[in-house]
């Protein structure tokens, strides 16, 4: 089991960096008390295997008397479980800024209180948390997106990017556009195999509908000036931050152009290493 613990300073990025684990895949726990680290990690080990990733956050409320923390963490080897701290941090003006930003209270500032001094308190309360860190990550002058991708290098590796997943959704206009798109093509413009009687009843996925509608100038032009988009919009998407990207390719009735041209699609984003679900809305509608 992979047991992840997430601390760091208030303000730091904590809560962002618990919804990119989650897309990781990992079960998210926020606020865990410290007193009972232990106790949960003992029973996710007795799931055997059913939690194979865990991330845990704590912040200043919860961690209690470093004493308590130790004996904490000291549990945990106890109990045979491995564990990696990740210590998250930004820059004093940072924070504050942060903080006025979203006009949220510091945990460590009394009503009408200083933020700076409720930060310089909570850097001094922390650095024993910091000292034990395996991962050390400062966040002063990330974005959302960089934030990402520096967790998707300590936590996935060297092929970060692939991480992004990619549903490729085929679909008729006359059903209604998919509204969980983020891109949407129409390619009722091409020829439509619905028109010739040896291929009304088969779908796009069909190796002699497939070869009818790349026969096509049009067919093959559509596809390389798709690919050539797709290709430089996925490492911005990426870059961005994003975690999912969803592309519709619609036709009239779903049941032939787009599932060819979203088997096509798929089939080249594959091929660059990304994690692509194919979606066939209506290819049963007709």
């Amino acid at each position: 089991m992979e047991f992840l613990i997430i601390s760091g300073l208030s303000g730091a990025g904590k809560s962002r960096t618990m919804d990119i684990l989650e897309d990781l895949d990992f079960y998210c726990v926020d606020n865990m008390p410290v007193a009972l680290l232990s106790k949960f990690a003992e029973l996710c080990l007795a799931t055997r295997g059913r939690y194979e990733r865990v991330a845990l956050a704590t912040d200043i409320r919860e961690l209690g008397s470093p004493d308590e923390l130790w004996q904490a963490l000291d549990g945990l080897h106890a109990l045979n479980c491995e564990y990696k701290i990740l210590f998250l941090e930004a820059d004093t003006p940072t924070i504050i800024k942060r903080y006025k930003e979203t006009r949220r209270k510091h945990p460590l500032a009394p009503s009408g209180g200083s933020i700076e001094d409720a930060v310089l308190r909570e850097i001094s309360i922390m650095e024993g948390m910091r000292s034990r860190a395996d991962y050390i990550l400062n966040t002063t002058n990330m974005t959302v997106g960089m934030l990402h991708a520096n967790i998707y290098k300590l936590f996935v590796g060297e092929k970060a990017g692939q991480s992004l997943s990619v549903n490729i959704i085929s679909f008729g206009f006359k059903y209604g556009i998919p509204i969980e798109s983020d891109l949407l093509f129409d390619v009722r413009f091409l020829p439509n195999p619905y028109y010739l009687a040896e291929l009304r009843e088969k779908n796009g996925t069909s190796a002699e509908v497939s070869d009818f509608v790349f026969s096509q100038d049009s067919s093959r032009e559509f596809m390389q000036r798709l690919t050539d988009m797709i290709d430089y919009l996925l490492p911005q998407y990426i870059e961005e931050g994003k975690a999912t990207l969803t592309i519709g390719i619609g036709c009239t009735g779903g049941r032939h152009r787009s599932v060819a041209i979203t088997e096509a699609l798929a089939d080249h984003i594959e091929a660059a290493g990304y994690t692509v679900r194919r979606i066939h809305r209506d290819v049963a509608k007709g």
